[in-house]
């Protein structure tokens, strides 16, 4: 298989991307084909539809073993489960699933259609290997969730300074308070004093998370340490 677009999304690293699409439904990111797939009948239909799923690779998690086993973040690190019990990118194809809705697909001059969704969970430049329309018989009302749903993630309230929030382009603030009530740290992590650095939408956001309260404390232009 062979990519046939990539994603365009305001995180450039994996700290800071929602553990699950559909999560932080703000956020909003684009799909940009390759030159071989930009031909607008290939999309014919597809407007009639408010949600898509997307096939895609974790491209940061490439690895030639696999294991059986993982420590997912839900358990808080330290519990081990069946790979397959689980969504973690440490599997032996790297590959990702998302359900996100579709706001609009534009047809750029150059690039051809374009998707424009929200609620995705990828970072930018993940390469996706297929998109298939999401249909009523995708819902499962009566689903069980195994552990995933005694241990579900809790929210915290977001503390964010007006001088610091301005920083932010106006069309991305609800996004970033969505992405920060979810608390972004990893749940073994719990260091009150802790400073933490989230890359978002060329900027790096910088907070700490004391008695269920997150804290943006700092915002600075985000630098690509890949960058000299």
């Amino acid at each position: 298989m062979k990519p046939i677009a990539h994603i365009r999304t305001d995180f450039p690293t994996k700290f800071g991307v929602p553990h699950q699409s559909g999560v932080a439904d703000r956020l909003e990111a684009r799909i940009v084909m390759e030159p071989e797939y930009r031909n607008p009948d290939a999309f014919r239909g597809l407007e009639r539809f408010s949600h898509i799923w997307l096939l895609w690779e974790f491209s940061e998690a490439r690895r030639d073993s696999w294991s059986p086993t993982v420590r997912p973040p839900r358990l808080g690190g330290n519990t081990r489960m069946g790979v397959f019990a689980t969504r973690s990118p440490y599997r032996p194809n790297p590959v990702g699933l998302s359900s996100v809705r579709l706001v609009e697909i534009l047809h750029d001059p150059s690039l051809g259609p374009v998707l424009v969704v929200a609620g995705a969970d990828l970072m930018d430049q993940t390469p996706v290997y297929d998109i298939k329309p999401y249909i009523a018989p995708d819902c499962h009302p009566d689903a069980e969730f195994g552990f995933t749903d005694t241990v579900r993630k809790q929210h915290v309230e977001v503390d964010f300074p007006e001088e610091l929030l301005k920083k932010i382009p106006s069309e991305k603030r609800e996004a970033l308070r969505q992405v920060l009530s979810g608390d972004p740290r990893p749940a073994y992590q719990k260091d009150p004093d802790r400073v933490y650095g989230m890359p978002f939408a060329g900027m790096d956001v910088h907070f700490r998370v004391e008695e269920g309260i997150l804290h943006v404390c700092g915002i600075d232009r985000y630098k690509d340490p890949g960058i000299k």
